[in-house]
């Protein structure tokens, strides 16, 4: 059994962890030329974006030369409307990210009480959002867009390999993904419904940490890089 412990307010809360992945293909423009190349000399100068690595990319100077922004979040917003959450991203804190693939990883050590909404906007480089521990494979393209827990284990890897390797990312290739992310309020009604989160899972007596975490079985784990398997928390 996968427990997240976030927290609530001033206190630890504990909730079940979603099986649920919830996806589409959107209809969302291009970005323009010069956003492209903006984005480019962001990451070729200002970033250390090694293959595996997240980063977080400047959302505010983008949106200057980004007319279409406010089209991509309307997609997002019917879309998510469409499955019962209206109004949700007006509650989300948004991000632009860029990732050169991504080693597998949970987010629910930091940001236990969300649930992640992805826009990918690059095209399609051979790459798939994968979620091992469910077998579930996601093509990233322009358009794709993903709602699930962040305690649910997740990568990006090339299409076809069966996980994470850095020597997969050559620098003679990009391989680079930009998308826009929303973090959703797993406690908000709509998200908790949309992925059946149950919420004070853990037993009466057992031992409440005191930190953001994911148990299995009530013992603290991490997620295996390569593999995206689950291992004891170090």
């Amino acid at each position: 059994m996968l427990t997240s412990y976030f927290w609530s307010g001033d206190a630890i809360r504990s909730r079940s962890v979603s099986d649920i992945v919830l996806s589409g293909t959107l209809d969302v423009p291009m970005p323009s030329p010069r956003l492209l190349a903006d984005w480019d000399r962001e990451i070729a100068t200002r970033m250390e974006l090694e293959p595996g690595d997240v980063e977080v990319m400047p959302l505010a100077r983008a949106r200057v030369r980004w007319p279409e922004y406010p089209r991509c979040v309307q997609a997002v917003s019917d879309w998510t409307a469409a499955l019962g959450l209206p109004g949700v991203l007006a509650d989300g804190d948004v991000a632009l990210m860029a990732c050169r693939g991504a080693r597998y990883h949970h987010d629910g050590a930091q940001y236990g009480g969300a649930a992640f909404c992805n826009l990918f906007l690059s095209e399609d480089k051979g790459l798939d959002v994968h979620f091992p521990s469910l077998g579930r494979r996601i093509p990233s393209t322009r358009g794709t867009v993903l709602i699930f827990d962040t305690g649910q284990p997740h990568g990006v890897i090339q299409r076809g390999s069966s996980g994470f390797n850095a020597t997969d990312f050559t620098p003679d290739r990009d391989y680079v993904q930009i998308f826009l992310t929303w973090e959703l309020p797993i406690e908000d009604a709509r998200v908790a419904n949309a992925l059946k989160i149950a919420f004070d899972v853990a037993p009466g007596a057992s031992l409440r940490p005191d930190e953001e975490q994911v148990q299995l079985n009530g013992e603290p784990v991490m997620v295996c890089p390569e593999s995206g398997h689950w291992l004891p928390a170090e």
